[in-house]
């Protein structure tokens, strides 16, 4: 055999190794962490800034703007360019993009359920790492989120700009990622990963000498779930709306989106803003971060449908008229315990789908949302479809479940506080429930032992409880179902 056949073989035989152990990878947290590893394998003496920088020169991420900030990734020595297959795996993981037919790359699925764009989830840990000094702190939330924060401003108000969420092929070995929605200036994702950046990277020197790989398992963790939320960690992934409210407010996120612009603007070689145009600008971002703060910080993480696997509704769902005026409080019973994790917790929504269309003859799953014990709000029909939760009452009030029986026990502070709280909030700032609405639980208007005793006792110390009884209003073929049951149970 010749050289010229020799190293076309080699060639071939490389690209084909490097093909299948690149595909080898899933687009999982737990696999690009196993990636992470096997960079830091290269050079066991190498420490986790120096590992960042490495992943960031195989990832392609070293414009002005970062370069600025961090530095050139072009002068890290070594790293994963010294293997082809790691190199390539990085770039397509880390590299962020929408197409045109709503796919997103650059992201992961983490073992609690999310997504999360790793472009400034390694950037914010990278900037944590610079000599503490005011100028890392504008690095770490200009390079994680406020720099992508701003590019959404700069397009008119006809252009959606905060999500939408997506959807994975497979929950087990997820490849592609779809938006819900039309593509919007940022994306659920990137917000995700723009707080866990800031998360991490204002913990990142304090773990020291963790290196990067064990600083992202124990943040995305899946090992503590038998404890429940209430007793983990506070610093995990879970936790993230929490976490990124306590480090941040809207002055700080304002003030900063302000000077990511000032600082493109320098680097463009433009001349420095005058007053007016500062003052529009602030303004501008000023509304843009409300907006923000309304949706990712208020608000509670909802997992939409597709991710726990929904079936589709039965027929043509019937749209609410809102505002509504009531939240009814409902538990499950079945399943009886409470749901510890996204695996377990999506099994029960599917469970209770499945006897909800096949034993009721029901449309759908029957409550609005769901709340599991860890650490996540599941949607059921949202915020817009009528749901079947409350006999004659389902028109004028959201239906919410906690997974598990009450009777006796309490579902976790913290899921009771995303309820409470959280999910109120947001429907009230979102204009789903007037401001002066009436929490009540299900056993207030129709004759049931619902929502248990102990949460029952538990929600009437909940502001906006209510002993009200409002007019018993059957509107829709599932109410009448409801009532035919009721009557052959005699």
């Amino acid at each position: 055999m010749d050289k010229g056949c020799r190293r076309s073989t080699l060639a071939l035989l490389l690209f084909l190794f490097s093909f299948y152990a690149e595909a080898s990878f899933s687009r999982h947290m737990d696999d690009f962490i196993e990636a992470v590893r096997q960079v830091e394998d290269e050079d066991p003496r190498s420490n986790p800034a120096a590992v960042l920088m490495k992943l960031r020169r195989a990832a392609g991420l070293n414009d002005a703007f970062i370069q600025h900030l961090l530095g050139d990734a072009a002068a890290a020595a070594g790293g994963p360019g010294t293997n082809a297959t790691l190199s390539v795996y990085i770039r397509k993981a880390v590299h962020h993009r929408v197409t045109e037919d709503g796919e997103e790359h650059g992201v992961v699925l983490t073992p609690d359920g999310t997504t999360v764009a790793l472009t400034p989830l390694l950037l914010g840990i990278e900037a944590g790492y610079l000599p503490r000094s005011k100028g890392a702190v504008q690095a770490l939330y200009q390079l994680a989120l406020t720099k992508d924060l701003r590019l959404s401003w700069k397009h008119n108000s006809h252009t959606k700009l905060l999500g939408p969420d997506g959807c994975w092929d497979s929950v087990t070995s997820p490849q592609v990622f779809t938006l819900l929605d039309g593509p919007s200036m940022l994306t659920t994702a990137q917000i995700n990963g723009g707080m866990d950046g800031v998360i991490l990277g204002t913990r990142a020197k304090s773990r020291r000498p963790l290196k990067l790989s064990g600083l992202l398992m124990e943040y995305y963790c899946s090992g503590l779930e038998s404890k429940g939320l209430d007793a983990t960690p506070c610093v995990i992934s879970r936790r993230r709306r929490e976490n990124f409210s306590g480090r941040t407010s809207l002055p700080m996120l304002t003030r900063q989106a302000v000077k990511s612009v000032e600082l493109q603007r320098r680097l463009a070689g433009r001349p420095e803003m005058g007053v007016k145009e500062r003052k529009q600008l602030v303004a501008v971002v000023k509304a843009g971060m409300t907006e923000f703060v309304r949706e990712y910080m208020d608000c509670p993480p909802i997992i939409p449908r597709c991710m726990w696997g929904a079936q589709p509704y039965r027929g043509t769902p019937t749209n609410l008229s809102l505002p509504l005026s009531f939240l009814y409080i409902h538990h499950t019973v079945t399943p009886g315990q409470p749901c510890l994790t996204f695996q377990q917790c999506s099994a029960d929504m599917r469970s209770m789908q499945r006897f909800h269309q096949e034993d009721r003859g029901w449309d759908d799953i029957g409550y609005s949302f769901v709340a599991g014990s860890d650490g996540y709000v599941y949607e059921g029909r949202g915020w817009l479809w009528q749901g079947a939760h409350t006999l004659g009452h389902n028109s004028i009030g959201y239906g919410v479940s906690f997974i598990g029986d009450y009777t006796v026990q309490l579902p976790s502070q913290h899921s009771m506080g995303l309820v409470r709280d959280q999910l109120t909030s947001c429907a009230v700032g979102g204009g789903r429930l007037i401001a002066n609405f009436t929490i009540q639980g299900h056993r207030q208007v129709v004759n049931t032992s619902c929502p248990g005793d102990a949460l029952y006792n538990e929600i009437k110390s909940w502001e906006h409880f209510g002993v009200c009884i409002d007019e018993y209003r059957p509107a829709s073929a599932e109410d009448e179902l409801q009532v035919q049951r009721k009557k052959s149970l005699g």
